[in-house]
């Protein structure tokens, strides 16, 4: 068993900090995450630990570096990047080219190839690989050597949900044998599953360092919730219980959310003051909730909200519009008319002649005038005279 530890670890690149003083422990037989957003200097941590970038610090491993060992394969197994291979060799040869420096028989290719579901596929080329079966073939030759450190750079990317299960019950049970395994990821529902302890960095600055229900605890999210239909009685007397060492807040109507007392102390306040209580349960903030609290101001890229956009219309319907507005590419209406006037455009009645009616009745039919009642058309005179015309009543 090996325990790492890094002293000091920093690197520049064109004058910008990318990873500034870090120290860690990694203990033996633990799984510990290495959690931060993207830019802030994880994978520039992992090479330095393994001295394949030149910087500041010290990382050893079981009290040495890793270039201090004779065989280091048979320390230290690393994944770093995800098809570290070359395209047409197969993936068995892949394995053996490996193995043979190191003085790693045949039999343990093999063996690792079993380890990692790849014995069916050990005579294709690499090349024709997905992203997950190169990530299966990059921790084969990491667990070559059985080392009893591990250091893996996101080992997970482009696994399938069954893969992912698959790797995080590995690494378990690499670390329950005493191995060191120190693993990034952005899966962090995942590392929540599988980590023992993290460390969480941000811009190349340790932000934390310690057991996973540790960092969670910092979280704001963590909260007891009361449903109650006397909140606002009992809220008045967690405040005073409280006193200012804690919070309590009405996020709904009959329900509280308090911070500085536990489900216990609330439960046995409602009850000695006669209080109904319809759910008393305690919120714990997922890791997810801890670390975007707690890296929020470290992101290296930061989105800026987009303008809010009117909502979309059905496709084949017109957007709504405001009162008196013309919808995009129409026509703008015409301005009403006072009675009797022709709109703008249209053909006006001849000089001195008579307006057309606003309403004209059916063709062929006379028009029935206001008070009066309609009659039964008129045969039309042959002689192309009035077509209106009609009797009266």
């Amino acid at each position: 068993m090996a325990v790492i530890q890094a002293r000091g670890l920093g690197k520049a690149y064109k004058g910008k900090t990318a990873v500034n003083n870090l120290s860690f422990d990694v203990r033996p037989g633990t799984v510990t995450g290495f959690l931060g957003p993207n830019g802030s200097g994880k994978s520039t941590t992992m090479r330095l630990m393994l001295g394949l970038d030149n910087g500041h610090g010290t990382c050893t491993f079981d009290g040495h570096p890793f270039a201090a060992y004779d065989v280091p394969m048979q320390h230290v197994g690393a994944l770093l990047e995800a098809k570290p291979f070359h395209p047409t060799r197969t993936a068995r040869n892949h394995l053996r080219m490996i193995a043979a420096p190191n003085r790693i028989p045949d039999t343990r290719v093999d063996e690792v190839l079993g380890m990692v579901g790849l014995s069916d596929v050990a005579g294709k080329e690499p090349g024709t690989f997905s992203l997950g079966m190169g990530q299966r073939l990059g921790l084969a030759a990491a667990l070559l050597g059985n080392p009893h450190t591990l250091i893996l750079d996101e080992p997970a990317n482009g696994l399938d949900p069954q893969g992912i299960r698959w790797m995080r019950d590995m690494l378990k049970n690499l670390a329950s044998e005493g191995r060191s395994v120190f693993v990034s990821s952005h899966l962090l529902s995942e590392m929540a599953l599988m980590a023992d302890e993290l460390v969480v960095i941000g811009r190349g600055r340790m932000i934390a360092n310690g057991p996973v229900a540790e960092f969670t605890k910092q979280s704001s999210a963590n909260h007891i919730k009361v449903r109650t239909p006397q909140a606002h009685d009992l809220a008045g007397l967690i405040g005073q219980r409280l006193a200012g060492q804690g919070s309590v807040q009405a996020v709904a109507p009959g329900e509280l959310s308090v911070v500085g007392l536990s489900a216990d102390d609330i439960g046995d306040m409602a009850f000695d003051n006669q209080i109904r209580l319809h759910e008393l349960s305690t919120v714990q903030a997922s890791l997810e909730d801890a670390f975007l609290e707690l890296t929020g101001g470290s992101e290296e890229y930061q989105a800026h909200a987009l303008a809010p956009r009117p909502p979309q219309q059905p496709y084949g319907q017109q957007p709504q519009q405001a009162p008196g507005q013309q919808p995009y590419g129409e026509q703008p209406q015409q301005p009403q008319q006072a009675p009797g006037q022709q709109p703008y455009g249209q053909p006006q009645a001849p000089y001195g002649g008579p307006q057309q009616p606003q309403q004209q009745a059916p063709y062929g039919q006379p028009q029935a005038q206001p008070g009066q009642w309609a009659q039964p058309p008129a045969q039309a005179p042959r002689d192309g005279g009035d077509e209106n015309a009609g009797g009266q009543a």
